[in-house]
Formats: C-alpha cells, sequence, structure tokens
C-alpha cells in the first residue's frame, strides 16, 4: 500500500478533521454502491478505507510514524541482528 497521507490526499501532518474530511469525499466518490460492477474503484475504495483507519487511530498512527508499523499497519522488523551475533563470546 502507498503512504496513507498520499491516498487521502492530506499532508503528513494533517489534523484529525483533515483526514476525516478527504477521507468521507474520497468515500463518498468511491463507494461501491455508487460503482457497482468497478473492481478497480473499489480497491480504491479499500485503500483509502485502510489508509483512514491507521491515520485516524491515534496508536496505529503514532506507532506508523515512529516506522514500528508499515502503511498497511504490519509490523515491521526492528532492531535486527546478524544470525549468531554475539553468540559463544
Amino acid at each position: 500500500m502507498r503512504d496513507p497521507s498520499t491516498v487521502l490526499g492530506v499532508a503528513r501532518g494533517a489534523s484529525d478533521d483533515e483526514i476525516k474530511s478527504a477521507y468521507r469525499r474520497l468515500a463518498k466518490k468511491l463507494h461501491p454502491d455508487v460503482n457497482p460492477g468497478k473492481r478497480a474503484v473499489e480497491q480504491q475504495f479499500k485503500e483509502v478505507t485502510a489508509a483512514y483507519d491507521l491515520l485516524s487511530d491515534p496508536q496505529k498512527k503514532a506507532r506508523y510514524d515512529r516506522g514500528e508499523i508499515g502503511p498497511d499497519g504490519a509490523e515491521r522488523m526492528q532492531g535486527f541482528r546478524h544470525a549468531g551475533a554475539g553468540f559463544g563470546r
């Protein structure tokens, strides 16, 4: 997934109100009920919804900003050390 701010068309440091407004505008335009049978539009709607889910949750947003989770909300590997480093010493 792309950067959630880019998906919603807002600045990286956008306020909660700006995020909500952008999501509502896009959701209204891309909703499957408005675009029946259009798979590409349905995928855009899902991407917009996922971006909003991440940016509207203060904890998820903070973790994303710190690089702990990716734009899809999946955990990122942190502090990985080379295999075997420090063993037997």
